[in-house]
């Protein structure tokens, strides 16, 4: 069995008990409510697209490339805000951004699942003085994307 079938599971889960929550919220709610960084919940889920994307890149980087593997961290120096800016997600049809968050996920979790164990010790070069293994990459993501998921739960629940 594949180690890290639970998240998977979870992340399935959190796809399905979201994706009709998201589609049902209003223009003004996904729009006009921002979190600490000031981001809505458009920005929000846009970065969720990245982070599916990005960690689906590592992922497989990881299993092929040197040891350590060096790439692009996409979340250093603010560059996840300018990924957001640049393909501003602010202003991108909101269904099309759901349905692209949910399937870059269900993308993610079969690739995931068909990962090389015996790479999981691979590493990427996320700094000049962090490594982070293919096993860590892959067990950060649930708690990133659940992080995620509450600040919009805030933002749904809050009384701007």
């Amino acid at each position: 069995m594949n180690p890290f079938e639970t998240s998977c599971q979870i992340i399935l889960r959190l796809l399905e008990e979201w994706e009709s929550r998201l589609l049902a919220l209003s223009e003004e709610i996904i729009t006009d409510r921002k979190n600490s960084q000031n981001r809505s919940i458009r920005q929000i889920l846009g970065h969720l697209v990245d982070s599916a994307s990005n960690n689906t890149h590592r992922i497989i980087h990881l299993q092929y490339r040197e040891d350590p593997c060096s790439f692009p961290n996409y979340a250093t120096h603010g560059n996840n805000d300018r990924w957001i800016a640049i393909q501003d997600y602010q202003h991108e049809d909101w269904a099309t951004l759901v349905y692209l968050w949910k399937y870059t996920n269900l993308h993610l979790v079969h690739v995931i699942r068909n990962v090389d164990v015996a790479k999981l010790q691979n590493q990427w070069q996320s700094s000049e003085s962090e490594l982070i293994s293919l096993r860590q990459n892959i067990e950060g993501y649930l708690p990133h994307f659940e992080l995620h998921l509450k600040e919009i739960e805030v933002l749904i629940n809050s009384k701007q």
